[in-house]
């Protein structure tokens, strides 16, 4: 039997879960791959979030697991600067893909996108990558608690839901500041229209512009939790938004007597723009060398750096120039070729095994534990 008649033999919540199914839609790209993409639309959402909707110009499908994101790098004054957005998209219309951005204060790249991003320019993207997918916790009771644009992850599980006609019971619940910071307020009504066992649940923070708002105010709470969604003991439960948002909710979950192994949340914080990567301090066991030298074989630079640091963060303080963006072992846009040495890597799923056994290591994840001679 096929792959596509394996596929077919699967009910449609079968498929929700299943790697396969999304990887029959198309070309599935290397986390670390950069490809043209071309803007084809930019619609308002909210106030300050714009959806970007792309295709690839030599109109290949775009095969990816809903939840997972593209990284994105525009040119901003002369230097490319890397940002992961989740796909908003539902993979089942694989010929078009979007990423909905909202745009942070300061922000480089959000603000960018906002300001410059129009029907017609082309950008260079890399993946899809990421593991905050219905594959992490197969099951047909889901609960998705969401915050701001951490909404745009479990839209795309709720898009793809809607398409396959997945026999799921899901129960979405967003938080926003205010009715109108709602993103994707309309299309959610419409869905929950059209899936029968669809339920969404908005909480806001005030009611601004809208005074005849009747939903529940404030922030999620264990009491309205278990008021509102009385058997969430009993489902899957999926979390994205600000890191506050997320550790919060976590935490009510658990005082609430929620198993935390049927919990799942985006691995990096998916409304932030992160910084260069920190020096981060971590003791590797049995190191005993201090210090190690790097020399980057492609820039000719040559730099020292300490055990406990980072790669990444050591080679930014030394001023080279390493393509990044999650800082976390996730989106794998700074894979690079350990030419001679060895690292300790920590990753979160941004490479996979057969790129290690390859050479390649996630710089932002990875401590020297010896002189180091790399690709870059």
């Amino acid at each position: 039997m096929s792959q596509f008649e394996n596929i077919a033999s699967l009910r449609a919540d079968q498929r929700f879960v299943d790697a396969d199914h999304w990887a029959a839609f198309g070309a599935q790209w290397s986390s670390g791959d950069s490809k043209r993409i071309e803007c084809l639309s930019v619609v308002d959402e909210t106030h300050d979030v714009k959806t970007f909707t792309f295709h690839c110009p030599d109109h290949h499908a775009l095969a990816y697991e809903p939840g997972q994101f593209l990284t994105v790098s525009p040119v901003i004054d002369g230097q490319r600067v890397s940002r992961c957005y989740t796909l908003s998209s539902t993979p089942t219309r694989p010929f078009t893909f979007s990423i909905t951005v909202k745009r942070v204060p300061g922000g480089a790249v959000s603000n960018w996108l906002h300001d410059n991003l129009r029907a017609g320019c082309a950008l260079a993207a890399s993946g899809p990558a990421g593991i905050f997918t219905p594959l992490a916790g197969p099951s047909r009771k889901l609960l998705y608690l969401s915050a701001g644009s951490g909404v745009t992850p479990l839209m795309a599980m709720t898009r793809a839901a809607a398409d396959l006609h997945a026999d799921l019971d899901i129960v979405f619940v967003h938080s926003a500041r205010t009715p109108k910071d709602i993103i994707f307020r309309n299309e959610l009504a419409r869905l929950e229209r059209a899936m029968p066992r669809l339920r969404t649940l908005f909480f806001c923070e005030g009611v601004g512009d809208e005074p005849a708002w009747s939903g529940p105010l404030g922030r999620l709470s264990l009491a309205e939790l278990t008021h509102q969604i009385p058997d969430f003991r009993e489902r899957e439960v999926f979390t994205c938004g600000p890191k506050g948002y997320m550790d919060a909710t976590k935490t009510l979950l658990a005082e609430g007597g929620f198993d935390l192994a049927r919990y799942h949340q985006e691995s990096f914080d998916i409304t932030a723009e992160p910084a260069l990567a920190p020096a981060q301090q971590l003791a590797i066991p049995g190191q005993t060398q201090d210090t190690f030298t790097v020399h980057l074989a492609r820039s000719g630079k040559t730099f020292t750096m300490r055990a406990d640091q980072t790669v990444l963060a050591a080679a930014k303080q030394a001023g080279a120039v390493v393509p990044s963006s999650c800082s976390q072992g996730v989106c794998g846009t700074c894979k690079s070729a350990v030419l001679e040495g060895t690292v300790q890597m920590q990753h979160n799923g941004g490479i996979r095994p057969r790129e290690i056994d390859k050479g390649l290591r996630l710089l932002c994840c990875s401590r020297p534990t010896s002189d180091l001679v790399i690709d870059l």
